[in-house]
C-alpha cells in the first residue's frame, strides 16, 4: 500500500436531535453525544470514527476536548501502521485515555482499510461477514410495555432480547415472571443490571434465571469487584459478564480472568483503545478460552466499529442492536439493521458508513479543526 499521510484532522461534537431514553429506574433521560474524528489524507481518502458516551440532564462535550490536544500528533503520520501511532498517542498526556486514543485509531483503520479497498473487519483478519444479534431494549416503566416492546421486536425477526430493568431486585423479578409467562422458550434473553445490585441480591436473580432461557446476567456488579463477583460465579451456573466499561486493558482483564471472575470478557472498541487496544484483549479472551462479547449500544458509527471487531475474530457471538433504531441512526446514511436475527457488514471500504455532513452542521455542538 502507499504511503497515506495525515495532513488535516476535525473533531465534531454532536447533540443529536433524537427521542431519548432511560437505561434504568433511577435514571433521568440519557443524552448519548456523539464525538466524530475525521483524518484528511494526502489522497483524499478520509477516515472517520464515532464514540458515543452517555450523560443525564444534557450532552457531555467532555470527550471532544480530550481529542482535540492529540490531534496535532497525527498530522504528518503514515496510517500504513495505526498501531505505531496508537503506541505514541497513549504515551501524550491526556486525562481520559484510552477513550481519546481509540476515536483516533478507529478512523486511522478506516482510512488504512479505506486505501487498501476493502471492509474494515477484512484488514483486521477477519473471513466472516454476519453474526447473530440481539436487541437491546431501553427502559420502561411497566411490565406490560417491555412484553408489547418484545412483541414488536419478533415481528422484526429478532429471536434474542436484552433487558434493561429498574435494577431493583423486586420489580426485576416480577418482570422475569411476567417474561416467561408471556414467551416460555419462545425468545432468548440476557439481563443488563448497569452495575446496580449488591452480591446477595445478585445471588437472589441470578438463582431465578438457572430455570429460564437465559444467555447471561450482565453487570450485576461494579466491574471493579473482582472478588464478588469470583462468588457469584461460585453460585449459579447462569453465565456472568461484566459490563465493560471500567476495565479497559489486557492487564486489568487478566486479574479477573485469574480470579474466575467472568464468563466472557466485555468491552467495547470505541473505549478500549480503538482496534489496536482491542486486539490484544481479542487474542487474551482466545488464549483463556473464553468469548469476548463486545458492547455497541451507540449510534451507528460506534455499531459498526464494534461490528468489524467481533467480525475479526472467532470469539464473540452476539451483536448488540441497540433498539429503536431510529434513536441510534442519527446523521447517519447507512445504518445496521438487524434481519432474520442476523447483522451482515456493509462490503464497501473502512467502516462502510457514510454521514449526512450536511445534516451533521445542524446538530454540532462544538467543532476544532488543524491543519486547513
Amino acid at each position: 500500500m502507499k504511503d497515506i499521510v495525515i495532513e488535516r484532522a476535525e473533531v465534531f461534537t454532536l447533540g443529536p436531535d433524537v427521542t431519548r431514553f432511560r437505561l434504568t429506574g433511577d435514571m433521568g433521560e440519557v443524552y448519548e453525544t456523539l464525538t466524530l474524528v475525521r483524518l484528511h489524507s494526502s489522497c483524499g481518502l478520509e477516515g472517520i470514527a464515532g464514540v458515543t458516551t452517555y450523560s443525564e440532564h444534557c450532552f457531555d462535550e467532555a470527550l471532544g476536548l480530550a481529542i482535540k490536544p492529540l490531534l496535532p500528533e497525527v498530522l504528518g503520520k503514515n496510517v500504513n501502521q495505526p498501531e505505531i501511532i496508537f503506541k505514541h498517542l497513549m504515551s501524550r498526556y491526556n486525562s481520559m485515555a484510552p477513550k481519546p486514543q481509540s476515536a483516533i485509531d478507529i478512523a486511522l483503520w478506516d482510512l488504512k482499510a479505506k486505501a487498501e479497498g476493502k471492509p474494515l473487519y477484512q484488514v483486521l483478519g477477519g473471513n466472516r461477514d454476519s453474526i447473530r444479534s440481539y436487541a437491546s431494549t431501553p427502559f420502561f416503566d411497566t411490565n406490560a410495555e417491555y412484553i408489547n416492546f418484545v412483541n414488536e421486536l419478533i415481528t422484526l425477526g429478532f429471536n434474542t432480547v436484552k433487558f434493561h430493568t429498574w435494577c431493583e431486585l423486586d420489580k426485576d423479578l416480577s418482570l422475569l415472571d411476567e417474561i416467561e409467562k408471556a414467551f416460555g422458550n419462545q425468545i432468548d434473553f440476557m439481563i443488563d443490571l448497569e452495575e446496580r445490585y449488591d452480591l446477595e441480591d445478585a445471588k437472589i436473580i441470578a438463582k431465578r434465571l438457572e430455570s429460564m432461557n437465559c444467555i447471561w446476567l450482565e453487570a450485576p456488579l461494579l466491574d471493579t469487584d473482582i472478588k464478588g463477583y469470583s462468588r457469584l460465579r461460585e453460585n449459579t451456573s447462569v453465565p456472568i459478564l461484566p459490563a465493560g466499561n471500567t476495565l479497559l486493558t489486557p492487564g486489568l482483564m487478566q486479574q479477573a480472568i485469574e480470579q474466575n471472575a467472568w464468563d466472557a470478557l466485555r468491552t467495547d472498541v470505541t473505549y478500549a483503545g480503538g482496534f489496536s487496544g482491542c486486539r490484544p484483549i481479542a487474542e487474551l479472551a482466545n488464549v483463556n478460552q473464553l468469548p469476548l462479547e463486545l458492547q455497541s449500544w451507540g449510534y451507528t458509527l460506534t455499531q459498526a466499529a464494534n461490528l468489524h471487531m467481533m467480525l475479526s475474530i472467532q470469539n464473540s457471538v452476539y451483536f448488540e442492536q441497540a433498539m429503536p433504531y431510529a434513536s441510534h441512526e442519527a446523521l447517519c446514511n447507512t445504518p445496521i439493521r438487524t434481519e432474520a436475527g442476523i447483522v451482515k457488514a456493509s462490503e464497501k471500504p473502512g467502516l462502510g458508513v457514510e454521514m449526512n455532513w450536511d445534516k451533521m452542521k445542524t446538530q454540532t455542538l462544538w467543532h476544532y479543526e488543524i491543519g486547513a
